[in-house]
């Protein structure tokens, strides 16, 4: 059945139609984001949601969408996605922050024209009918000091136009390298030095604990003399109201806003000062950026429904196309280790240790951990998926930890997965095969070579004869066909495994049966996912 995707806020046609060409049914109802509660009742219909700011993803709206897996907001900003909420009900939410990026540079560069030349003043005047020609003396941005707080993607562009304007331009990112820093023609700086330097400041950072009022009280009093700042990222970086006294102080000779701590700004302490120049959230307001941004989003959504690839999610790994298609027996591998061990596994767990080694260390290890994760809890919580399984994992206080080597044995790659409890520590292995198909290879330190199936029986015995006998005698007298038989010990007479791979679930009677004859220390039917 072809996925099914909701649009319900104002997207281009363009971008309804790439789901349409992708095989994907799509609604679109564009006024429906408006409506909370006829949008509750038709979501659980949807595989995949796609919207701007009108819809509200609440934790009460995902209480209803049973069928959901992915959110698309063709955008940057997700506030009125509940990611924490979406995360538990495993529902990958993801955004399009590329897709605006030069419209957003290209307003703080604007902006930065205004404020320093108080265009906005002056036309305004002019339309009034004056002539202020002397009221209105502005600054040159040729060979000025530009600061960059924050020089990732927009940032980045921003310094770059900066550059042709002949500025001066220096940076404070704590993820910018010095190397990245010479590719760019800036200088690096700490946020003091830019303070202190800076003519024109802006900012370029998404709106953290960290960054909350970065440009503080205390910093703008560090800041130069006159110094002008311009706000295209998000509300919230700078104090406004230390802000509002250092304008009318005069530390701070004009300020330009697109974005303000609350919105829709009705009512702010910047509001009326003369030096200010305030729009009402542009930064992204184009043509160009919303028609690239939406037909992004239904590039991400359609790839993800149909080839499993993750672009610019916010709760999961991203997975390229590429590495989707290279990777995908190895995720499943992943999922079958943690399964087995959960299901063996009756204790709560207290961590889950993963080792990759040979090509599976050369990939994307957090998609893997995840998969890893998934398998190991789904034994307790069948619905857990690869988004909320770390999720899970971390409100249950389980430790995972990760490692990886080169190739080390008989494999190109393997995967040991271990979990851990209070009582003990249970381990397996596998590898993918050239047929693409994943083994088990290792059970209890055990060596094996035993292809995953739907149903399979797991059983612990002392090596010694007539095991293989019973265990077919068993299965014959009981209707339940052997489609592949694996067997493997540690010496002779010590301890033996055995993996049956069954084409049908055995019944609990069965399993009695063998259990009552003494002859194993365990017998566990296990079930994996092998769709």
């Amino acid at each position: 059945m072809a996925p099914k995707v909701l649009v319900s806020d104002k997207l281009s046609e363009t971008a309804v139609q790439i789901f349409r060409d992708r095989g994907i049914e799509v609604d679109f109802m564009p006024d429906l984001g408006k409506d909370k509660e006829k949008l509750a009742e038709v979501i659980g219909q949807y595989d995949g949601l796609a919207i701007r700011s009108n819809t509200k993803a609440t934790a009460k709206l995902l209480e209803k969408a049973d069928n959901l897996k992915v959110i698309g907001r063709a955008g940057i900003g997700v506030d009125n996605v509940d990611i924490p909420a979406a995360s538990k009900k495993g529902v990958i939410v993801m955004n399009t922050p590329f897709g605006n990026s030069v419209t957003t540079a290209e307003h703080a560069i604007a902006m930065m024209f205004a404020v320093a030349r108080q265009l906005p003043e002056a036309n305004a005047s002019t339309h009034a009918g004056k002539w202020e020609k002397s009221r209105f003396m502005g600054v040159e941005l040729f060979n000025k000091t530009l600061g960059v707080i924050g020089a990732g993607n927009i940032g980045g562009i921003v310094c770059d136009r900066a550059h042709g304007l002949k500025m001066k331009v220096v940076a404070f990112d704590p993820f910018l390298t010095e190397a990245r820093a010479k590719e760019m023609g800036v200088t690096k700086v700490d946020l003091d030095e830019l303070l202190a330097r800076a003519d024109f400041i802006t900012l370029h950072v998404p709106l953290t604990d960290k960054t909350r009022n970065i440009l503080s009280r205390e910093n703008l009093a560090k800041t130069k003399k006159g110094v002008r700042i311009i706000n295209c990222a998000r509300g919230g970086l700078i104090d406004e109201a230390a802000l509002a006294e250092a304008l009318t102080s005069g530390q701070v000779a004009g300020a330009a806003l697109d974005v303000f701590a609350e919105e829709p700004a009705k009512e702010n302490p910047l509001f009326g000062l003369p030096n200010v120049v305030c729009t009402p959230h542009l930064g992204a307001s184009t043509t160009e950026a919303q028609e690239n941004v939406a037909l992004q989003v239904a590039e991400q959504m359609s790839d993800y429904l149909l080839t499993g690839a993750v672009q610019n999610a916010l709760n999961m790994p991203s997975v390229t196309a590429e590495e989707a298609a290279v990777m995908g027996p190895w995720i499943k591998l992943a999922a079958h280790l943690g399964a087995f061990a959960g299901q063996m596994t009756n204790e709560p767990v207290r961590a889950i240790n993963v080792l990759y080694d040979g090509a599976a260390a050369k990939m994307n290890l957090k998609a893997l951990d995840c998969a890893a994760i998934a398998g190991v809890l789904k034994a307790s919580n069948p619905d857990v998926n690869l988004v909320s399984a770390p999720v899970v994992a971390r409100e249950r206080g389980i430790k995972m930890s990760t490692t990886h080597q080169d190739k080390t044995g008989a494999f190109d790659g393997y995967i040991k997965l271990t979990v851990v409890t209070d009582d003990r520590e249970r381990s397996i292995a596998g590898t993918v095969f050239s047929d693409g198909k994943p083994r088990f290879i290792q059970i209890k330190g055990i060596n094996i070579d035993a292809e995953v199936g739907e149903h399979m029986l797991y059983t612990t015995n002392k090596d010694e004869p007539g095991i293989i006998g019973l265990l077919g005698e068993t299965m014959g007298k009981n209707g339940v066909n052997i489609a592949n038989f694996t067997l493997g010990r540690a010496t002779v007479g010590k301890d033996a495994i055995a993996l049956l791979y069954l084409d049908h679930p055995l019944s609990g009677e069965v399993v009695e049966k063998l259990a009552s004859t003494g002859m194993f220390q365990q017998v566990r039917p296990l079930k994996f996912d092998v769709s």
